[in-house]
């Protein structure tokens, strides 16, 4: 439970079992089409499982904000039992997101496991079969990341609730798959030209990230809830500060998180070459030899050493320490939209401590 008594862990259950009921369904689908379609579902199975479930719960929220709970909620009525089910369709979208991302920036692990494309690809090794390795993990992550953002739009679909209820929503998520596949590519480009001033740098995270991370399943759920104009730029002026803060952390966890927690080698984003915005601050900022260093070294194969380097000049150059001021900044914007936009006090309750749980995290 938290301050607020809402039970949180209970509810990421409902949404883990929601998953769980969806792949089931897909896979007495997919089952004659034999054992190769049921490696596909178990590595479907594992891109859902874990994480935080935070698009999820704020999809929930957003929809409680403007059509409060009963008390004590009963999870098996319909309309509740409904309404997981359509939270849990952002959770598909969000790993279909990972296991692409995954594979355009050549990682090896998520979540302490095998990106999904290194995961094919051994399989394929280990089998001695014929042809590449590699791009037949390829072929598999980017066929998988696609059918997970179909199976978004068809669990959202067929959540439960109303076709009329849920047509807005449908609306609000085709926004959404646009925005972030194109924040993708953005990001994409700025890889690839090697540089990104600051203000590129926050464009990329507000579509690739910030939006669809917090802003767009508000959206969704406050449109399953019947909201209109006001409501849904109400929503906004809360969550898409929100999710800048979201993302600027995990630019910092990129950089300095712990492997242990993040499930992700240490320095990955460097090793990576992101140029996020915590590289441009610093980029801007270091003496110019330090920043020709880190410039030169971002998205090369990292020693331990030359990571500890480059954290430091990072450190030194006073961004890490310009972003986790702006985080702080964001959050709080963020949280006095929330007491403005007139939406219920419980949900807002909530919807104030995920701002702290997305903006704090060391995960």
């Amino acid at each position: 439970m938290t301050g607020s008594g809402w039970d949180s862990t209970g509810f990421r259950d409902r949404v883990e079992h929601a998953l769980e009921d969806f792949l089931a369904e897909q896979e007495v689908r997919l089952a004659p089409l034999g054992p190769d379609a049921g490696q596909l579902l178990s590595e479907a199975r594992a891109a859902v499982r874990g994480g935080k479930r935070l698009r999820a719960a704020f999809c929930y929220w957003g929809f409680r904000a403007l059509r409060p709970a009963p008390e004590p909620v009963d999870p098996q009525d319909p309309e509740e039992a409904a309404l997981v089910r359509a939270c849990a369709a952002l959770e598909l979208l969000h790993a279909s997101a990972l296991v692409h991302d995954d594979y355009m920036d050549a990682s090896d692990t998520r979540r302490g496991r095998p990106a999904t494309h290194r995961a094919f690809a051994a399989e394929h090794r280990a089998d001695g079969w014929r042809g590449d390795p590699e791009q037949y993990g390829a072929a598999a992550a980017i066929l998988l990341g696609d059918l997970l953002l179909s199976w978004s739009d068809e669990l959202l679909r067929r959540c439960g609730l109303p076709l009329e209820q849920v047509a807005p929503a449908l609306t609000v998520l085709d926004l959404c798959r646009s925005e972030v596949i194109a924040g993708q590519f953005l990001d994409v480009s700025v890889q690839a030209r090697g540089r990104a001033d600051v203000e590129t740098a926050m464009t990329v995270l507000r579509y690739k990230s910030a939006k669809y991370s917090i802003e767009r399943p508000l959206h969704i759920g406050a449109a399953l809830a019947g909201a209109g104009e006001e409501q849904l730029a109400a929503l906004s002026a809360y969550g898409l500060p929100l999710g800048e803060g979201f993302q600027l952390r995990d630019d910092l966890l990129g950089v300095f998180g712990d492997p242990e927690a993040t499930g992700k080698p240490a320095g990955d984003d460097l090793v990576e070459g992101k140029r996020t915005v915590l590289v441009a601050l610093a980029l801007d900022a270091a003496p110019d030899a330090e920043a020709a260093l880190l410039d030169a070294l971002l998205g090369t194969a990292l020693t331990p050493a030359q990571v500890t380097r480059l954290r430091a000049v990072i450190e030194e150059s006073g961004a890490a320490g310009q972003v986790e001021d702006v985080i702080g900044q964001l959050g709080e914007r963020a949280v006095a939209a929330l007491h403005r936009g007139g939406f219920d006090p419980h949900a807002s309750v909530v919807l104030e401590e995920l701002a702290a749980a997305a903006t704090q995290r060391v995960v």
